[in-house]
């Protein structure tokens, strides 16, 4: 599949008093046409730090984002305009990022009228056909978001994010606040979604669970650094950096045939803060394995089989 994005040591810093927060910090990878990547890690890892910053909502403080070449870091304002036509943006919140003011044929309407798109006729069949798509029916076009559940709400969402025909969209965990049985009508509603129209998705998540159903490829992100991304099978087959070991274990499981299920190390303590980062690895502070030279030595992110790189002393 062809190339669409490309992050190149993307960087985004937040000033803390004196200090900074380094909430993405030289972080790599490429999404390909219609590829999901994962992106899964802790609260405060950074993750939707990292798709806004892609999505220049948060300015990079360095490092590239090409998108079919184009390097949108650097784009000037219309130019930029122009190509986030092409990239969009599902919110974890759908109530919250809805104008309760607007009705929903209003708020799915809005990036049309924004980008000068068909007339009031045209743009009002787009509307009930960008509903009809993602299962709601037309004749509540004028309705307020209240009026709907979370995850009615979340499907006007995905609508709107639709509107312009975008060929990548950030999913910044966009089930995380809709109910077990309504998360897994939007996961088979976004697989559906890419399928028809050829997306591309980088679905932000803390489940690995939902992150291995929807994903091809699965990053896993520890304060502000990618630690290790490969295929999604063999991630789980070979989960070499300990980070990763101790999210799998999370995973809640029931065995069957009644033999043992393996488990790997569990952690213990926080997330420690990125405004006072450990010296070495960021990790080793958590880690159950680590080794002396993880306290002073920030291990190289190396590629240890065909598309699986690990940050970790233990496989370099």
């Amino acid at each position: 599949m062809p190339e669409l994005l490309r992050v190149e040591n993307l960087k985004k810093y937040f000033p803390r008093g004196s200090k900074v927060l380094k909430a993405v910090d030289n972080v790599s990878f490429t999404l390909q046409e219609g590829e999901t990547l994962g992106l899964v890690g802790e609260s405060g890892s950074g993750k939707s730090t990292l798709g806004r910053a892609i999505l220049r909502l948060h300015e990079p403080d360095d490092g590239r984002v090409f998108f079919e070449g184009a390097d949108v870091a650097h784009l000037g304002k219309e130019a930029l305009r122009q190509k986030r036509r092409h990239m969009q943006l599902i919110f974890q919140d759908p109530l919250a990022s809805l104008n309760p003011q607007m009705t929903i044929g209003q708020a799915i309407e809005d990036p049309l009228i924004i980008h000068g798109i068909g007339t009031p006729v045209e743009r009002k069949q787009k509307v009930a056909e960008l509903l009809s798509l993602v299962d709601i029916s037309p004749e509540f076009i004028n309705s307020f978001p209240y009026e709907f559940s979370g995850g009615q709400q979340q499907r006007v969402g995905i609508a709107r994010s639709l509107a312009l025909n975008p060929k990548f969209i950030v999913c910044d965990e966009p089930v995380s606040a809709l109910d077990v049985s309504i998360q897994a009508q939007i996961i088979s509603l976004l697989l559906d979604l890419r399928q028809k129209f050829n997306l591309a998705y980088l679905f932000i998540a803390h489940d690995l669970g939902v992150i291995k159903y929807i994903s091809d490829r699965i990053a896993v992100m520890y304060l502000g650094r990618i630690v290790q991304l490969g295929p999604k099978e063999e991630l789980f087959k070979n989960p070499a950096h300990p980070y990763t070991k101790a999210l799998i274990s999370s995973i809640p499981r029931i065995p069957r045939d009644g033999k043992q299920v393996r488990r790997y190390e569990t952690l213990s303590g926080e997330i420690p803060s990125p405004i006072d980062l450990p010296s070495g690895c960021r990790f080793y502070s958590r880690c159950p394995v680590v080794l002396d030279q993880c306290k002073n030595v920030d291990p190289e992110f190396k590629e240890i089989s065909a598309g699986h790189w690990v940050a970790c002393h233990r496989c370099n």
